[in-house]
């Protein structure tokens, strides 16, 4: 028997599915064309509206080939486009992302979207030429392509990362090469030449090893060439600034604590007096200063930083992050002056006194004994307390040696008249002044949370006496969420001078000094007769008589940003 004839209907189906596929297949490569056009139009057309192309080349990022454009500011790379797959697959993706542009891989039925990818310049740090060579090879070896550092962000951290561009071709790479040096060179605020003042005593002695484990490396990659002191004693960072010639570096890096920190602005200051010739006027710090945090607490570190980590300072000086801070000077009536940040008196000045008595313990162990020591004996200190309360209209409070001397306002706070002051007098357990806002891992929203790195004013707080038990709950709220002022005890005011004169002749008692046993430590200052223990940026400073505290906005350039709140990693159980 003859085989039945196909049914026409079957034939025709055939026909019209084979048909269908045939469109199908044209109108995804049609798609596929269509995408690659539009991808093209949009680079043209980004560049066209922000900066010319520098260079545009093909490199291999991953696994995958890259158009690669690099432009005055930014890198960016898009994945090449392959050819459009049979499956119909690549046609349903793309319209169902129709404005996105992208490149499309297939493996085992699976698709996979390729999105392109952009780097900011300004983020890059080092840019290095990639060769493969043997165990012992130092030089030569076959190109691979361009190594791209840059820094990325992990929460307040700043973190190294790289990115791999693969090409063989010699020619190529070392054209891309020169290419991205040249640029990156061009960014004027990245330190080139930095004079480096390393603290060999801060907190555990490990202000050393911090700098050639963390930070030593990273200028090198990034070609900064640096001039290394270790300090001996105090005062050798004042000696140093005062002889050396400025105009060589392009900053200054402290790798200590607060104290160290302190010194050395206090040196750029006095060191741009000494060069204006104006010995009783605050000038501007000539060069920025970068602090690499080795210290016990380091609130100066993280109120520019965020958090106490040396690869995010390091990383801070490198690119070149500047924030200008106010500083305040700290004048005892007899005395020198002395420029810093914070001054804190009673309560803060004699937990000081006694953690520097015991400076054989570990530094969380002696802070506690400090703190609990103190609150044992607490005690209130008569005081008349005067402050000038803050104005937003008074800027400029330093002479700048750029600013015209016409121009210069009188920053003369004596002359706004006895009229502006507000005076007080009364039992004060506590009296700080701060410029900024001292984050620490202790707490996390700061001291002073209601000033800022250039409010151009202090934060002066004021605890008088209350019981011990109302004052341990104002201190515990310093390292939660808020709440630390909200006490009837409590007084903040934001002001832009402050005189403190203590009533009482009792000072840091005989008595007081001789139970916490004998010290090889000593305060800076050392004043005849009774004296009242400061702690003045975490350094002990004995002071008899009164001090006028001043705020000078914008005095010094510190390497960082503005941070609200630092990451707190540390929690005190002693109160």
């Amino acid at each position: 028997m003859s085989e039945p004839d196909e049914d026409p209907k079957e034939e025709k189906r055939k026909v019209c599915k084979k048909k269908k596929n045939k469109e199908k297949r044209r109108g995804e490569k049609m798609e596929g064309e269509k995408l690659e056009q539009q991808q093209e139009e949009q680079i043209h057309e980004s560049v066209k509206h922000s900066e010319s192309v520098i260079l545009r080349g093909i490199f291999k990022v991953g696994k995958k080939s890259h158009d690669v454009l690099l432009t005055q500011t930014r890198l960016t790379w898009t994945p090449i486009i392959p050819e459009t797959p049979t499956d119909g697959v690549g046609a349903n993706v793309r319209a169902e992302f129709p404005s996105c542009t992208f490149a499309l891989t297939f493996f085992a039925g699976e698709v996979t979207v390729l999105q392109p990818g952009m780097l900011l310049l300004q983020d890059v740090f080092a840019v290095k030429v990639k060769r493969r060579r043997a165990a012992g090879q130092e030089s030569g070896g076959a190109m691979l392509g361009v190594a791209l550092f840059f820094c990325k962000r992990k929460g307040r951290k700043l973190e190294e990362d790289t990115l791999h561009l693969h090409n063989a071709s010699a020619e190529h790479t070392h054209a891309w090469y020169n290419a991205l040096k040249e640029q990156i060179a061009g960014i004027s605020s990245r330190p080139r030449y930095l004079k480096v003042f390393i603290n060999p005593s801060s907190h555990k002695k490990e202000a050393v090893h911090i700098y050639r484990e963390s930070v030593a490396p990273l200028f090198k990659m990034a070609d900064i060439r640096t001039d290394i002191t270790v300090t001996e004693k105090k005062g050798h960072t004042l000696s140093v600034i005062k002889e050396c010639k400025l105009d060589e570096y392009n900053g200054v890096v402290c790798v200590g604590g607060d104290g160290s920190v302190a010194e050395l602005c206090h040196a750029l200051v006095f060191r741009a007096q000494l060069d204006a010739n104006l010995p009783e006027k605050p000038v501007k710090a000539v060069l920025p200063l970068g602090i690499i945090p080795a210290g016990s607490t380091d609130v100066v570190s993280c109120s520019v930083h965020g958090v106490r980590d040396p690869v995010t300072a390091a990383l801070h000086i490198i690119l070149g992050h500047l924030q200008q801070v106010d500083m305040c000077s700290f004048s005892p009536v007899g005395q020198s002056v002395h420029f810093g940040f914070s001054a804190m008196f009673g309560f803060g000045g004699r937990s000081l006194a006694r953690a520097e008595k015991k400076r054989w313990m570990a530094s969380s162990r002696r802070r506690e004994y400090a703190l609990v020591k103190t609150l044992a004996k607490l005690r209130p200190e008569e005081c008349e307390l005067s402050f000038l309360p803050a104005k937003k209209s008074r800027q400029n409070l330093f002479w700048n040696r750029g600013q015209d001397e016409n121009q210069e306002q009188d920053s003369d706070l004596e002359g706004e008249g006895e009229a502006s002051w507000t005076t007080k007098q009364g039992q004060y357990l506590s009296i700080s002044v701060m410029s900024i806002p001292c984050l620490s891992s202790h707490a996390p929203r700061g001291l002073a949370p209601n000033t800022s790195l250039t409010s151009g004013s202090a934060s002066l707080i004021a605890v008088e006496n209350t019981s011990r038990s109302e004052f341990i709950k104002h201190l515990k709220r310093f390292g939660s969420s808020s709440g630390e002022f909200s006490f009837s005890f409590v007084e903040t005011h934001a002001v832009s001078a402050v005189k403190i004169r203590p009533l009482s002749m009792s000072g840091f008692s005989k008595e007081e000094s001789e139970e916490e046993g004998d010290s090889k430590s000593t305060p800076i200052i050392q004043p005849e007769g009774a004296a009242f223990p400061w702690n003045i940026d975490g350094e002990l400073v004995e002071i008899a008589n009164e001090v006028l505290i001043r705020v000078h906005p914008r005095l010094i350039s510190l390497y960082g940003e503005e941070v609200e709140e630092a990451e707190s990693t540390v929690s005190c159980s002693c109160i």
